[in-house]
């Protein structure tokens, strides 16, 4: 029988033979606490496991075929057939249960010891470092329900859910459905027919919020929804639930004012849990996010409008994913890229971050231009052949791209014709499954539109277009004809429509540099004129994408450049200040602007920034320039310019304020010179205070990581930071620090950890992978080239696909930026042609952004 990874053929063969009618799961749990009288515990090989017992219902098509059911456990007590006993070692190969001689009608029960998870994969088990108390969380995305229960995983066979659970006395239970305590067992209400993958299941002795939303609908009935909101006992005094109630309403009024399909889902918890590997999970009345949402310590407005946005984010879901289904995973995006648009199109319509719009533009879009340049890049609309697949198709394309190509599409069709063509889709296809056709089929009903040739350019075809100003003058110093270039990569040639605004831009009186001329055009082929634009008077800048309304780099003329080059501090609108920035970010990845300039730019004008978001991705590029696209001669000096100019800003910055806060967190990154090791040190001990600056416990973490990657703190510092927080949080910070220390036998035992064990937790070899890799630290380090291609084909085929990402992402060695580096991973590729598609595109990946920072270095060494 085939193995764990099912591939596209195979779900479509069972689709078109199986319907599902119902489950029934019962779980006990209780042996997820030590010395539990269960059936479970801890099997010889140390796994410990739970009993989970399905009773599936299901049809089909074709009686007397064969099929098979998905169960990933280590051991199978009892399998029926309509009655008819099967033996598990016959039948079940421990990844699928062979089902032969079908009837019209079927009645499947599976009794398995499935196992607990210790890397976020399936039923999570986590261990409270604090109080010893154990959470337990279920995620799936998009095949680990099999980890809990046997099933049919893949998303087009929706069914209702019906589960049951027994768990430790004092635990409270949760699921997608709204449950009660009967005699010792949760039982729980019967779910809306929806697909494997968002079930969920969250148990253990979680703080536990409560608020409730109502409504009247169109039809004058009241809608009322129950609000809850957990995290672990630990968290409970930082848990500011009333923030992330005041959103969810926020967030629920739009969604009813714009979907007009009332929330189909009863209830609507949102569990903040340990150790996720995701932002969150949009399951249908019982949202999963990582806890790292919950702050302890104080963070920037940009930090509660990333969590608002991730709010919405999830419950967009709730239509786009939960009542509406791709049918396989190649139309991932028909719910993530809807979702991520949604997120911040009522961020910015129902709550109080009304410039969500440039945080769309500086962050998320960046993950789109970066993923869109890589040999991996694939249409919104991917082929996604198998599960391995679908797993890495959960990027940048499928998220912020394909936003951004809504948002475009909104500007194209018109907004109203956009949520009706949402609306008649919610309707027409709800708790069933989709494809691109049926979207498109919708939007062009309301839209009047052909949207065949749009989806065509839009969500068919890879890659990202740059539009270059041409400009012009007439002998008396006016525009005499304005120009859009549009050009594409050789790799992807496509010359795609694009509805862009272009704004000129000139120097006030006062300074200022203020837009004076817009027009709306749509470019179209190589070179489009904008007509409209001819006569105005000379700009200083041009600015082809202003208001963002079209995914593409933006590029510059001369005269463009050479003004944000001295003033770009001087442009006063956020959003085309954000935008600018953004430029400036991708001419230094392609290696048209040196690194060094980059960072000239970010050390005079991110002081003047007065949007927090920007300032952080600021901050977050300016390292990266210095990291990885700096001439190797030219980081000690860059890297002192920066701490310098970061110390200078603290210093000046107002007390209290974001920007103080940003600019500290961003002096203990780039601090390496031995003063700036001892400031840390004095705010650490109190010796030194920033006026204004609270160094809380989330902050002392911040300023230990350098101070351990330079040698200054030391095993017994860290012990001592543990032992003032000696919380999940905590030790996850301490992992990070002792790895980051610079010191072979360090070194050896962190690689070690991560790449020759698995008894670290998902959280902890996240933690490891973050501290073992430091940019001071290159020789250091350079050993662990030629162990990781000796070592990953091993770990992928060992570990879970989650750990695999991890590693292979990880700990790639991109601080060995040479050009023999690039030889090795491409003779790794060319003596593993057979590797795992998913395992080769990684490496393909972390190729690509070595010869990138190359090609940086390269252009930034001839700025000398």
């Amino acid at each position: 029988m085939p193995g764990e990874n099912l591939t596209r053929e195979e779900a479509r063969e069972r689709a078109a033979l199986l319907s599902v009618d119902g489950y029934e799961v019962s779980l006990d749990l209780r042996s997820a606490i030590d010395g539990a009288d269960a059936n479970g515990g801890d099997e010889g090989d140390g796994a410990r496991t739970f009993r989970s017992v399905t009773t599936l219902r299901f049809r089909c098509a074709e009686p007397g075929a064969s099929s098979f059911a998905d169960l990933v456990a280590p051991a199978v007590t009892a399998v029926s057939l309509n009655g008819r006993d099967l033996d598990p070692a016959e039948v079940f190969d421990g990844t699928r249960i062979l089902l032969e001689d079908l009837a019209a009608d079927n009645e499947l029960v599976v009794d398995a010891r499935c196992a607990y998870s210790r890397t976020g994969e399936g039923m999570h088990r986590f261990v409270d470092p604090e109080d010893g108390e154990v959470y337990l969380y279920t995620q799936y995305e998009p095949a680990d329900s099999r980890r809990v229960f046997a099933n049919f995983e893949q998303p087009d066979l929706k069914a209702p859910f019906r589960f049951e659970v027994r768990a430790p006395e004092g635990w409270t239970v949760w699921s997608n459905g709204a449950g009660e305590l009967v005699d010792g067992v949760w039982r729980f209400a019967e779910t809306k027919p929806i697909s494997t993958y968002i079930t969920c299941v969250v148990a253990g002795p979680y703080h536990y919020v409560t608020d409730s939303y109502e409504r009247v609908l169109g039809d004058g009935t009241r809608l009322e929804i129950p609000l809850g909101a957990m995290c672990r006992k630990g968290l409970a005094p930082y848990f500011d639930a009333d923030d992330v109630f005041l959103v969810t309403k926020q967030g629920l009024d739009f969604f009813h004012d714009n979907f007009d399909y009332p929330y189909p889902f009863g209830k609507y918890d949102q569990a903040f849990v340990p150790e996720y590997n995701l932002g969150a999970m949009e399951n249908p009345g019982l949202v999963t996010f990582r806890e790292e949402f919950i702050f302890r310590g104080k963070v920037t407005r940009a930090s509660y409008e990333g969590r608002a946005n991730v709010v919405l984010h999830e419950m967009a879901h709730m239509w786009f994913g939960d009542l509406v289904t791709m049918e396989w995973w190649d139309d991932l995006w028909l719910k993530e890229s809807f979702a991520d648009f949604m997120g911040a199109f009522s961020l910015v319509g129902a709550t109080r971050f009304e410039d969500g719009w440039i945080t769309f533009a500086n962050r998320r879009k960046a993950w789109a231009y970066r993923a869109d340049q890589l040999p991996s890049t694939h249409p919104i609309t991917a082929d996604i052949r198998d599960l391995q697949d679908a797993k890495l198709n959960f990027d940048g394309i499928t998220y912020a791209k394909g936003a951004s190509v809504l948002k475009q599409l909104v500007a194209y069709v018109g907004q109203d014709a956009f949520l009706e063509g949402a609306r008649r889709y919610f309707k027409r296809h709800a708790y069933g499954n989709t494809r691109l056709g049926d979207l498109l089929s919708v939007l062009e009903e309301t839209s009047g539109r052909d949207m065949t040739a749009w989806s065509r350019a839009w969500l068919q075809t890879a890659g990202v277009n740059s539009l270059t100003p041409q400009v012009l003058l007439d002998t008396d110093g006016r525009i005499d004809e304005l120009a859009v270039v549009q050009e594409a990569a050789e790799s992807h040639p496509e010359l795609r429509p694009h509805r862009v605004a272009v704004g000129l831009y000139r120097r006030t009186g006062s300074g200022t540099l203020e837009r004076y001329a817009r027009a709306e055009a749509d470019v179209d082929g190589a070179r489009t004129v904008v007509s409209e634009l001819a006569g105005a008077e000379a700009p200083e800048l041009v600015l082809v994408n202003d208001d963002d309304l079209t995914y593409c780099k933006i590029r510059f003329d001369e005269t463009s450049l050479a003004t944000l080059r001295e003033h770009l501090g001087a442009l006063t609108d956020p959003l085309a200040r954000a935008l600018c920035w953004s430029a400036l970010w991708n001419l230094t990845r392609d290696a048209l602007l040196p690194a060094r300039d980059f960072v000239d730019l970010v050390l005079r004008f991110a002081g003047r920034e007065s949007d927090i978001g920007v300032l952080q991705m600021l901050h977050t590029w300016a390292e990266s320039a210095l990291v990885h696209y700096t001439a190797p001669g030219r980081r000690e000096t860059g890297g002192r310019l920066l701490a310098e100019g970061a110390r200078r800003e603290l210093e000046a910055a107002r007390a209290g304020s974001e920007q103080q806060l940003s600019w500290a967190r961003f002096f203990a990154r780039v601090a390496s010179a031995p003063g700036d090791l001892q400031l840390l040190q004095d705010l650490l001990s109190g010796t030194a205070t920033v006026e204004g600056l609270d160094v809380d416990q989330e902050l002392r973490w911040a300023f230990l990581e350098p101070l351990a990657a330079h040698g200054v703190a030391d095993e017994k510092a860290l012990a001592e930071e543990l032992a003032r927080d000696d919380t999940a949080s905590g030790r996850r910070h301490q992992v990070r620090c002792l790895a980051a220390r610079p010191s072979a036998a360090v070194k050896a035992q962190a690689w070690a950890q991560v790449v020759e064990s698995d008894a670290l937790s998902n959280a902890l070899v996240e933690a490891t992978i973050s501290g073992f890799a430091q940019g001071s630290q290159r020789e250091l380090l350079a050993p662990y080239a030629q162990q990781y291609f000796a070592a990953i084909e091993r770990v992928w085929t060992e570990r879970s696909i989650q750990i695999g990402m991890d590693v292979v992402r990880g700990l790639f060695p991109s601080l060995q930026d040479s050009q023999a580096t690039l030889d090795a991973t491409d003779a790794w590729l060319s003596a593993h042609e057979d590797a795992a598609p998913a395992l080769r595109r990684l490496v393909l990946e972390a190729r690509d952004d070595l010869a990138r920072a190359l090609r940086g270095q390269a252009r930034d060494a001839a700025a000398a």
